[in-house]
């Protein structure tokens, strides 16, 4: 149990302005953004606007901010003033301004109640980021790509990024990525009638568990298996997270553990460090061992953190599918050299009363699995280090960008650092969405970025089970794809599927990246946005034969539907819960910044 003095570093006066002011431009710049609130501009410059946001006849908010492509606002923290009975003062209430906005965005009560408590839970989290002894963007840049995971601060867009409704407090100091805390990962048997097992060919069941557990550590398990009366070769070992363990699998299958289909174990020798994504696992013991993914039935950034069983099943099949693309493409296997860790295992394990039930809440039909991905380590090359794509987006507490420190150490330009940054990135995703009809969703989680003399030298993409999606259209190259894969992999029209990365990447990613060089580099903002197009349109004079694809997946049509992140969880969706994830909702049109800087 934390300390009081401990908690007094975390919650003082100070840190909660601080983090409520940065929220605060946070949620004034996305809801703008998504068409959920309208300020009047009242002054501007050729630098930036003054917005005034009238709540009421008593209340207002005024603030100061610079207009962007893709019709984005880059808030000052600093200037966000709050009028009210005729008094302006600092606005210093994240939650004061969601209520104030409420009746104006059509918000329900319920909706707010527990939109109310995710922020709470999130701000507490910025609290703990901004408390703990940070590193600067200059030692970070040196950091080792696990460490370097648990100290980025969540998803760029989303405001309620770190809510994680199902942690306590103590949950919360354990198991979130930015507290880096070391754990073994618990171990149970299932039973092979109630378990399936799946993997890329060449892997077997036994092979795999030999590479993850010491011999005696297997022998360990088998002992008590025997001692419970039953042989482990009716038994898979599966890794499992405590907090999952706790809170959902004892509780829920109670009657599969009183009839010896799944068993306790203990836990394995190996440490590992929670990632990003919270329920994936780096083994820091040995690196080249496998990443494992585990689901963990909590709600953050929209969904519920399980493992889908249909996906999990599917996984090693994905893998297949994505690296057999590249095993015969030239120009991703040589001049490219993508790299493709893959999710080479799985195990599913359904419940079996949930999954009778039709129209279920798909959180039930998610709590137990795992999958084991490829860890990165073993594809890097002598010189080559990894980064998340996460990282070009973090600024230090001295307000020092990752990425600045990057160029610096780089002894290029700004200007010349991103050119090779677009042409490592954008060719390899592009090939996969005009040559195959299949797309990535190359956020800044999914995206690794691997630097050599700190210049962006290749990339590498992961997590196919949930993000590898196809076109709906009928391309010869789809017809490869087995009926079990068409079931389950998530078809688009071409302008869904072209979605993926001009908002998963574009927006997601490449519009707070402008930003920061616009600041911090004096990089105009068109010349960022040109040097990307240049980097499309030379990859279509290098393919010219693929003419009715570059017309068919249109990056460069003049507006673009509006996907949208916040307004999903504040006024479309809320809270319930369906059978099926939630997806961005879509509202409106968007500028599309390439079209804008083509035409010029």
């Amino acid at each position: 149990m934390p300390s009081v003095q401990d908690l007094e570093k975390v919650l003082n006066k100070q840190i909660w302005l601080d983090v409520n002011r940065h929220m605060l431009a946070k949620m004034i710049s996305e809801f703008m953004y998504e068409d959920m609130i309208h300020p009047d501009v009242i002054e501007e410059n050729d630098q930036e606007k003054l917005y005034e946001l009238v709540i009421s006849p008593e209340k207002k908010y005024r603030y100061k901010a610079a207009d962007r492509l893709f019709d984005s606002f880059d808030i000052n923290p600093d200037s966000i003033i709050v009028n009210q009975n005729s008094h302006w003062q600092k606005a210093e209430s994240a939650i004061e301004f969601l209520l104030d906005i409420q009746p104006m965005i059509g918000m329900s009560s319920e909706t707010a109640g527990h939109l109310i408590k995710e922020l709470n839970h999130t701000l507490l989290a910025d609290a703990h980021i901004l408390a703990k002894q940070q590193k600067g963007s200059d030692e970070l840049v040196d950091t080792d790509y696990v460490w370097l995971e648990g100290e980025m601060t969540g998803h760029p867009w989303i405001t309620y990024n770190k809510g994680r409704i199902g942690f306590s407090y103590e949950d919360y100091l354990t198991f979130a990525p930015e507290n880096q805390q070391q754990v073994q990962l618990f171990w149970i048997a299932v039973h092979k009638e109630k378990a399936t097992f799946h993997s890329v060919k060449g892997l077997t069941y036994d092979r795999l568990v030999k590479n993850e557990l010491r011999e005696e550590t297997i022998q360990s398990f088998t002992d008590q298996l025997k001692k419970r009366g039953v042989s482990a070769q009716d038994y898979y070992f599966l890794p499992i997270h405590d907090w999952q363990w706790k809170n959902m699998i004892v509780q829920n299958f109670a009657e599969d553990l009183a009839q010896l289909d799944i068993i306790p174990l203990g836990k394995g020798e190996d440490m590992y460090l929670p990632q990003q994504s919270i329920r994936t696992f780096a083994n820091i013991t040995h690196k080249e061992k496998h990443h494992v993914k585990l689901p963990m039935s909590i709600l953050n950034t929209l969904v519920y953190r399980g493992l889908p069983s249909e996906r999990t099943v599917i996984a090693p099949k994905i893998t297949e599918y994505i690296k057999g693309i590249y095993d015969k493409d030239p120009f991703l296997k040589e001049q490219c050299r993508v790299i493709l860790p893959g999710e080479a295992a799985s195990i599913n394990y359904d419940h079996q009363y949930y999954k009778q039930l039709d129209g279920v809440p798909y959180q039930y039909l998610e709590m137990l699995g795992s999958i084991w991905r490829e860890s990165i380590y073993t594809y890097l090359e002598e010189g080559e280090r990894a980064i998340t794509l996460a990282a070009l987006l973090h600024i230090d507490r001295q307000g020092k960008p990752f990425v600045s420190s990057l160029i610096e150490k780089s002894g290029i330009s700004a200007e010349d650092w991103i050119k090779q940054m677009f042409n490592v990135m954008l060719p390899p995703l592009l090939h996969y969405l005009y040559q195959y009809g299949t797309v990535f969703s190359p956020h800044g989680q999914n995206t690794i970025l691997v630097i050599k003399d700190y210049k962006p030298h290749r990339l590498a993409i992961k997590d196919y089970v949930d993000d590898v999606n196809i076109s709906d259209q009928p391309l010869p190259e789809l017809e490869v794809l087995t009926e079990d894969l068409k079931a389950v992999l998530r078809s688009e029209p071409p302008e869904g599927l072209t979605q993926f990365i001009i908002t998963g990447l574009f927006i997601c990613h490449y519009r707070y990246l402008c930003s920061i060089l616009v600041k911090h580099h004096r990089l105009d903002e068109k010349t960022f946005w040109g040097e990307l197009v240049r980097t499309i349109l030379n990859y279509q004079e290098q393919f010219p034969e693929l003419q009715a694809r570059f017309e068919l997946f249109n990056l460069f049509k003049p507006r673009i539907t509006k996907l949208c992140l916040n307004r999903n969880r504040m006024v479309d969706y809320g809270y319930t819960e369906g059978d099926d994830r939630p997806h961005a909702s879509e509202y409106g049109k968007v500028r599309n910044a390439l079209y804008d800087v083509q035409k010029e």
